[in-house]
């Protein structure tokens, strides 16, 4: 009786009433309670105690197989032997008043003998008149020795109760104990004994709520998992959220013992509640008299019990509400599908079609109503096909890009009008492209085709020539623009389709020459001069001029004066909306090239909000380029990085990535910040010729004189330089070198190839080779004429010049970008310090071979700062290097350990191994976030740890093994 958990009350109410009865005064004792709390057991225990007190002991199980045959249980409990049937009584007692006399005469017969009890377990199963029978007996029992205890189920059902079983009996007469779930810590105990009190937590967690505490649903459950996972969760497994995991099948079939013995109509309003996921609770507190809710809609069964039902079964722990969205839900995912079992599909399906036309009905939101329609299959009515695309509307304006293509698929299942078909198909595409290889490329086709108006086959060939672009394929989507029909007679349309066509044609160089000679047909205009007097190339085409002064622009055939002067030009003429991202996309590009970052970035954001430009746009990617451009410009390697892995690049080498600008400008930012390893693992997962599209969405076929892929070849190459892959680097440059436009070498507003390469060839010990390459990148840096491409020329020229005419070289290096960082209008984080901390570096190096250090200290100096405020660990890292060769003196700290760190650093470390977060730093000292960030990328250097863990155990060896005195002397 003490291995019952939590029954104490009523194992001592039984040892009681037991008591009594054996000194002569009989009662009832009624256990009554849920399904599986434990009746039938405390029944066991009630007829050991008996047993062992010398009683005699009757028991019966009452069933609902005998429950035709009246007085069946009460014949098997006292006379189990042959000859006390009923076969002998008279037809004319229809309600067995002599039977049951005789009955009674043999139970007082049987007490006289000795004290009895009588355990009779589900008295709510027995037939009428054995219940009649029974509570007659327990209104004569009080003068004898005669403990009668009965178990019945007693539990809020859908199905209104007949009355219990002590209705109508005085409360003198029986002696009521209640049962309900198990307690915490007994079930944990349960849990214990099977795996052990060392079991896993979460293991033990999810064990109690499978089962909600009920001894039955528990036991069951363990019996299972004995089997199937006997570690316990030790070896880091979780509990199963799926049946199919438990194969002996005991939690099932407890479980549907539960569900059966509720009755038919609990057990569907219980299953329909699993499948629907929960609409009793919270979600239908918005009901007001008169309007029903779901489930009792759906199961036909009354509200008021419904959810009655509910109610009872969050008390009882089988339902919690769902902590986000507010719904009841079954405790435990293995405890829904053990509900759900055995349901057929054609069922759940009814009741989510049940449920979408309640809903519907009832004016919930269209995602309430399309979350049932795409668990029905196709309904085939117009009415779930526009729900369907409300949905897909509603999810995409709250940025939930994945239902809303889970909702456009449901609507394509459904009979839709051609043109409402076309739509659907190019906003799927559109979705698909940013997660999908095939880039929707199918669902396009198929849209094209069901394209009638010429504007509408434009836009759809346009989407589709971008997916096949993406993919490699840029010959067919020309192929696709050319075959459209009926767009020659609108300018608008035959210009949009011409500039899409520019930006498809710009990865693979034969297509590039072609097309853009047909743009400068289009204009009446040679490379190189400004159109503006031209009347077919006038005010009718800005779109065209622009994306015409880009080609110009990257091939060097333009000053960056002159680019922005046409650009203030031509943007200011309106333009049609239709061609307006490619205007935008194009001048943006070409502003960031310019160094007018700001107005670059103005211009790409106009053309993402304002136009609402789709990933199937041809301009999406170049606008994204650009906003990654500028931010890579400025030195904001954070925001880089952040912009990254917003569009699906995998950052710390998790997966595969194309070799495009956005993984170019992550592994810049990465090397930059001296993230070395995370920049490996980066560009090691990129494949040059497998895709070049924005996000990570693998593509074949595309050609490797592709600008984007020389971007990366030329992010990688640095990454190799300082690696100390100096081959490796240089085969890089090089090779990046071959995609700029018509094959020709690319100019350095794409990549500064030549100078990485010449530095290069100088450490190597190719002097020629390496003032080749400077030279011809000065001549074009000039021609273009931005101070950073003419600094960063100028810096590299000098450096493999060397001499009297290098020191000059660096020198006007550093005056060009002091003067373009200190120039009336110029923003402090504008990224000359990019430039400037290289050039001061160059001109300190010089001036120290020159014999004059104290010369290039200040210059080293100022460029350690600016490298600090940039966040630019690798180039703080290069300047202090550079001031220790000179002979700088640093004072008597070491390079290593705690005591190298600066007062900046140890602040910072401190909070860090405190537990702080880089923001928490961030705000605590009112430094930039990034600052925060170099200052812990030096500590870890100095420190010679890897990771935010080991700060703590670091700092305290250092500290211990490095004590030295301090500034007053003091030990």
């Amino acid at each position: 009786m003490a291995s019952l958990f939590e029954r104490a009350d009523a194992l001592a109410l039984l040892a009681s009433e037991a008591q009594r009865a054996r000194a002569g005064s009989g009662r009832l004792l009624l256990f009554r309670g849920p399904t599986g709390t434990g009746r039938s057991a405390l029944l066991r225990a009630a007829v050991r105690h008996g047993a062992d007190h010398g009683m005699q002991v009757l028991t019966v199980s009452c069933s609902p197989e005998e429950s035709g045959e009246p007085l069946a249980p009460i014949r098997k409990m006292l006379c189990p032997a042959a000859g006390c049937g009923q076969d002998d009584a008279p037809a004319t007692d229809p309600d067995h008043r002599r039977h049951a006399d005789r009955l009674w005469r043999l139970l007082c017969s049987r007490a006289a003998g000795s004290p009895l009890l009588l355990a009779v377990d589900d008295v709510h199963l027995a037939d009428h008149a054995s219940r009649r029978w029974l509570l007659d007996a327990a209104r004569r029992l009080a003068p004898l020795p005669v403990l009668m205890v009965v178990t019945e189920r007693v539990q809020y059902d859908v199905t209104p109760p007949a009355p219990g079983f002590s209705h109508g009996l005085a409360p003198s007469l029986v002696r009521v104990h209640t049962c309900g779930p198990l307690g915490r810590p007994a079930a944990e105990s349960m849990v214990h004994d099977v795996f052990g009190p060392d079991s896993d937590p979460a293991w033990t967690d999810g064990c109690v709520a499978a089962s909600a505490g009920h001894p039955l649903l528990l036991r069951a459950l363990l019996d299972d998992l004995r089997v199937v996972a006997p570690d316990g969760g030790r070896s880091g497994s979780a509990l199963p959220d799926t049946c199919a995991d438990l194969y002996p099948g005991a939690f099932v079939a407890a479980v549907t013992w539960w569900l059966d013995s509720a009755g038919h109509e609990t057990a569907t309003v219980a299953r329909t509640l699993a499948e629907v996921k929960g609409c009793a609770g919270r979600a239908d507190e918005r009901d007001v008299p008169g309007r029903e809710c779901l489930l009792a809609a759906v199961t036909g069964s009354g509200p008021a019990r419904v959810l009655g039902w509910a109610t009872a079964m969050t008390r009882l722990g089988l339902l919690r509400p769902d902590p986000v969205q507010g719904d009841l839900r079954f405790a435990h995912p293995l405890l829904r599908d053990a509900v759900l079992d055995g349901w057929s599909h054609e069922r759940r399906e009814a009741v989510h079609r049940a449920a979408a036309d309640f809903r519907y009905r009832r004016g919930d939101s269209a995602e309430e109503v399309a979350g049932h329609l795409l668990r029905t299959g196709p309904v085939g009515m117009p009415r779930s096909a526009a729900t369907l695309l409300d949905a897909a509307a509603e999810a995409s304006r709250a940025g939930r890009t994945g239902d809303a293509a889970d909702y456009l698929r449901g609507a394509l299942d459904e009979p839709l009008a051609p043109g409402r078909r076309a739509e659907a198909l190019v906003e799927l595409a559109a979705l698909e492209a940013v997660t999908e290889p095939s880039g929707g490329i199918p669902r396009l086709t198929e849209a094209l085709r069901l394209r009638e108006l010429p504007r509408d086959r434009a836009l759809t060939a346009i989407a589709l020539g971008t997916a096949l672009t993406r993919r490699g394929e840029s010959r067919a989507a020309l192929d696709v623009l050319r075959g459209l029909d009926g767009v020659r007679e609108d300018p608008v349309l035959a210009r949009t389709v011409l500039a899409a066509s520019a930006l498809f044609a710009e990865r693979d160089g034969g297509l590039r020459r072609t097309v853009h000679a047909e743009l400068g047909a289009e204009l009446g205009t040679e490379p190189g001069t400004d159109g503006k007097d031209d009347g077919a190339a006038g005010p009718s085409s800005p779109t065209l001029q622009v994306l015409r002064l880009r080609y110009e622009a990257a091939a060097g055939l333009v000053s960056a004066e002159e680019a922005v002067r046409r650009l203030r030009r031509l943007t200011a003429i309106p333009e049609d909306p239709l061609a307006a991202p490619y205007l935008l996309g194009a001048a943006a590009c070409v502003a960031q090239w310019a160094d007018a970052l700001d107005w670059a970035d103005q211009l790409a954001a106009a053309g993402l909000a304002g136009h609402r430009v789709s990933p199937l746009h041809p301009a999406h990617d170049l606008l994204l380029h650009v906003r990654i451009d500028t931010a890579a410009a400025r030195g904001d390697f954070a925001r880089v990085l952040t912009y990254a892995e917003e569009n699906g690049l995998p950052v710390d080498g998790a997966g595969p990535a194309v070799a495009g600008n956005l993984a170019a400008q992550a592994v810049l930012a990465l090397v930059r910040t001296y993230r070395l390893a995370e920049a490996r693992r980066l560009a090691d997962g990129v494949g040059i010729g497998i895709g070049i599209g924005v996000g990570v969405g693998v593509t074949v076929g595309s050609t490797e004189d592709d600008w984007e892929a020389g971007r990366f070849r030329y992010a990688r190459g640095v990454l190799r330089a300082a690696s100390g892959d100096r081959h490796g680097a240089l085969a890089d440059f090089l090779e990046c070198g071959r995609c700029g436009p018509d094959g020709e070498p690319a100019g350095p507003v794409i990549t500064p190839w030549r100078s990485a390469a010449a530095e290069v060839q100088w450490a190597l010990g190719r002097p020629r080779e390496a003032l080749a390459l400077a030279d011809e990148e000065y001549r074009l840096a000039t021609a273009w004429g931005t101070p950073r491409l003419v600094g960063r020329a100028l810096r590299v020229l000098g450096e493999v010049t060397g001499g009297r005419r290098g020191l000059a070289l660096t020198e006007q290096a550093v005056e060009l970008l002091r003067g373009a960082s200190t120039a009336p209008g110029a923003v402090p984080d504008q990224g000359w310090g990019l430039e400037l901390v290289p050039a001061l570096v160059s001109h300190g190096r010089l001036l120290t071979a020159a014999g004059h250090p104290r010369r290039a200290r200040p210059l080293l100096r100022e460029a350690s700062v600016i490298a600090e405020r940039l966040g630019a660990t690798g180039l703080l890292t290069l300047t202090q290097d550079v001031l220790r060769v000179g002979g700088a003196r640093s004072g008597s700290a070491p390079l290593t350990g705690e005591a190298a760190l600066t007062g900046s650093e140890r602040r910072v470390a401190a909070l860090a191994a405190d537990g702080r977060t880089n923001a928490e730093i961030s705000d605590l000292l009112h430094l930039a976030r990034r600052t925060v960030e170099t200052h812990l990328t030096s500590t870890y250097r100095k420190l010679g740890i890897q990771r935010r863990a080991d700060l703590a155990g670091a700092m305290t060896a250092t500290a211990s093994s490095h004590r030295g005195p301090d500034r007053y002397g003091t030990p």
